[in-house]
């Protein structure tokens, strides 16, 4: 019987490894698969080395790099030792994963990966390890295939598992019902990120955004998504003096029943260009970290879509740019110009389609099916 090992190291990680599975078993049913990884990858039958809740950990504290030293060190004796996989399949968590490549490559083990780390936006001198312990690269963008080709690395373009595990698009009559919203007014939804660091540097700003576009546009109404990983009194600190309705837990959504958006960057920017509604992207932080950002950073934009269609459809307002009136500037646009909005929400269809044009998850499968 044929073995399989696969290592996540966080929650959307588990849930791609066990979408890879279901296809996997329905096309290779004697194979036997063990992972680090969570309840999905449980659901399907796995069994876990190890539950990886903890990797999860955020931050570079000595005791975090001491547990994934010694669960690295633990995998793979189990690995080269006992349990013998044909191959081990990586998925995302790159700092460990990459890592851990190097000496299960040196143990003579068969690695692939899927959705590989975002070598393209910075540092991009990891794509030596890469071509040096990682057998095959399962890319969900096809602009890093070309990257890995010119790098004589053995990569192909599998498709974005986004798509597929994407909700539908909301019924917006039922939706603004829930939530008490006007149907006959313009909704913009705020999204002001998913951690604390940007909360502080972007809340004020947006706040003061929706307050501009309201006076100039008065038949528009405005939400705030809080991520569920920011409790509500961390929310409450930054979301002072507003009475702006705020939506918990319906991120994707409300995504795709908003006229416009007003995005703090991140893969949220690539849900609401599947669900085609017209966006900003604006970004800022400290002035030193945005120094190291442009030094270390490998192509010049930060919005996937703008990044996969290799143009400037969507706007990003990063640092000095990401101000109030400039924020409020760009979404009148939208809010004013139809042709403008037509032609963004045309790109963003586009993006749809280069994404879907394969099946993330079955592509894995028959992949590993093919090589194990």
């Amino acid at each position: 019987m044929k073995k399989l090992f696969i290592i996540t190291g966080e929650l959307s990680g588990d849930a791609h490894a066990a979408a890879v599975v279901q296809r996997l078993k329905e096309m290779h049913s004697e194979i036997e698969i063990e992972a680090i990884g969570g309840t999905n990858l449980q659901k399907q039958g796995v069994k876990l080395f190890v539950d990886h809740t903890k990797m999860s950990a955020m931050g570079l504290s000595l005791k975090i790099i001491i547990d994934h030293l010694s669960l690295g060190k633990r995998v793979v004796n189990y690995l080269k030792n006992e349990y013998k996989p044909d191959m081990v399949l990586l998925i995302d968590y790159g700092g460990f994963n990459l890592n851990i490549a190097k000496f299960l490559n040196k143990s003579g083990i068969k690695v692939y990966y899927y959705i590989p780390p975002q070598i393209w936006a910075s540092r991009k001198w990891r794509i030596n390890t890469v071509k040096k312990y990682i057998d095959k690269v399962m890319t969900i963008f096809p602009f890093e295939k070309k990257m890995y080709d010119e790098y004589g690395i053995d990569a192909e373009f599998v498709g974005h598992p986004l798509v597929s595990q994407l909700p539908q698009k909301a019924d917006r009559d039922v939706f603004f019902e829930k939530y008490k919203l006007d149907k006959n007014k313009k909704l913009i939804s705020i999204f002001p990120g998913s951690r604390v660091f940007e909360l502080k540097n972007l809340m004020s700003i947006f706040l003061k955004s929706a307050k501009i576009i309201k006076e100039k546009y008065p038949d528009s109404q405005f939400v705030i998504s809080q991520a569920p990983s920011i409790n509500d009194e961390v929310f409450k600190k930054y979301f002072k003096h507003s009475n702006l309705q705020v939506i918990k837990g319906d991120n994707q959504a409300l995504l795709s029943v908003s006229d416009a958006l007003i995005l703090a960057s991140g893969t949220v920017a690539l849900e609401a260009a599947l669900y085609g509604t017209p966006m900003i992207i604006s970004y800022r932080g400290p002035q030193i970290l945005y120094y190291i950002y442009k030094i270390v950073r490998c192509i010049d934009r930060v919005c996937l879509p703008n990044i996969i269609l290799n143009k400037d459809v969507i706007p990003e307002l990063l640092q000095n740019d990401s101000n109030s009136e400039i924020i409020a500037k760009n979404i009148l646009h939208i809010l004013n110009d139809e042709k403008y909005k037509e032609s963004m929400v045309s790109n963003l269809n586009d993006v749809k389609n280069i994404l879907s044009a394969k099946e993330a998850s079955k592509e894995v499968a028959k992949i590993i099916s093919c090589n194990i």
